[in-house]
């Protein structure tokens, strides 16, 4: 029987197709991500579950009489594919959890009258609250209360090694460091422009805040990144001291990582044991499992480099105006491009928060109204005669 074109189960399988193909590209991204081999297969495999619900739904979609869409059309938006490849795992995941739960109780609970659709719909469903119980069980070691007993042991054991620490991508420094430019210099040009009416002092103003800030973030960064280098170091030599002054207990924590990884707590502690025999060999594991490999952290020249340069250039735009312009129309020309500029990198930041673009944008920018009010009148009160 063929259903009208309009009909609100064709509406509904389309419009579920087309969510089938989005989760499926999501995942399909995430498991290029994901170092951890048996984390990657479950990321594929949820992939290949999607394309098989696309099937099914494509299925029922030609016995209504249906044309099939062209799939190439379905895609996942540049902005969306950047955010899964660069906003953190957990992040991704989180979100992913929420979008399993969501259509779960939405659009697969629905009736939509017919009673075949709502059948496939129904089946579909059931596998949905799997992918939300596997996603979520990939989650759980961020959160203790739905830890496993070895994990939790396992985090016990490492809460008194609270030396170990992680570092950020320099992308997201990057970005950060242009924010923080482009407000710091903001809010000096509109102070300027305040105290001057737009006077060649802003531009010598803004021109020294630039260079400062540029230098300032640069300097910072090529610090804490030499200094994350020291602790990668000294987080090495004080796991080689746990092994030779805790032997036992380090050995449970490789028991309990093989654990978590799929072995039989015996298999497990029969390999720590032969391990432990090599204290270096040993080291290198733990070293992985608890620090992320035994390197020697990030690279300081380029943080320095990618903070300063980010940094340099933010903090220029509000500046650029005053090469050409002064008075009333430069601190106008200013605050327009300024504003822009804020929007642009609030929305930018979304890449590693996983907000809507335009809502993290609209954010970055009413705080730059603020400060560029509120250092504006600043400097207005302190009016230069």
């Amino acid at each position: 029987m063929k259903a009208a074109p309009d009909s609100p189960a064709i509406e509904r399988l389309l419009a579920s197709w087309r969510g089938e193909i989005k989760a499926g590209a999501v995942y399909a991204l995430l498991a290029e991500r994901e170092k951890d081999p048996r984390r990657a297969d479950i990321l594929r495999r949820l992939a290949e579950a999607e394309g098989t619900h696309r099937q099914r739904i494509e299925g029922r979609l030609r016995e209504m009489g249906v044309a099939l869409p062209d799939p190439a059309g379905v895609q996942l938006s540049a902005w969306t594919r950047l955010q899964v490849r660069l906003a953190p795992l957990g992040t991704v995941l989180a979100a992913r959890e929420a979008a399993e739960d969501a259509e779960v109780e939405g659009p697969y609970k629905t009736p939509t009258g017919d009673a075949q659709t709502d059948k496939l719909l129904r089946d579909i469903r059931r596998d949905e609250q799997a992918h939300s119980r596997e996603v979520a069980a990939m989650r759980a070691s961020q959160d203790p209360s739905t830890q496993s007993p070895q994990e939790s042991k396992l985090q016990r054991l490492l809460s008194r090694e609270t030396w170990h620490r992680t570092g950020t991508g320099w992308i997201s420094g990057a970005i950060y460091g242009a924010n923080d430019g482009l407000a710091a210099v903001f809010g000096i040009v509109t102070g300027v422009s305040g105290a001057t009416g737009g006077s060649s002092f802003v531009l010598t103003a803004g021109l020294a805040g630039a260079l400062a800030s540029a230098l300032s973030m640069a300097t910072g960064a090529y610090l804490a990144e030499r200094s994350e280098s020291e602790v990668a170091a000294a987080n090495l030599a004080r796991e080689r001291r746990e092994i030779a002054e805790h032997p036992e207990e380090e050995k449970e924590e490789l028991s309990l990582f093989y654990q978590l990884k799929g072995l039989s707590k015996d298999d497990s502690d029969a390999l720590a044991e032969k391990l432990s025999a090599n204290p270096e060999a040993m080291l290198q594991i733990l070293a992985a499992e608890e620090l992320g490999g035994a390197g020697s952290g990030g690279n300081p020249v380029q943080a320095a480099l990618a903070a300063g340069i980010s940094t340099g250039l933010g903090a220029l735009i509000p500046v650029i105006p005053f090469f050409w312009l002064r008075g009333t129309t430069a601190v106008i020309v200013a605050a327009i491009v300024s504003l822009v500029a804020h929007f642009a990198v609030g929305a930018s930041k979304s890449l590693f928060t996983l907000r809507t673009w335009w809502a993290a944008g609209a954010e970055m920018t009413v705080a730059g109204i603020i400060v560029g009010a509120v250092t504006f009148a600043f400097g207005v009160l302190f009016k230069i005669h």
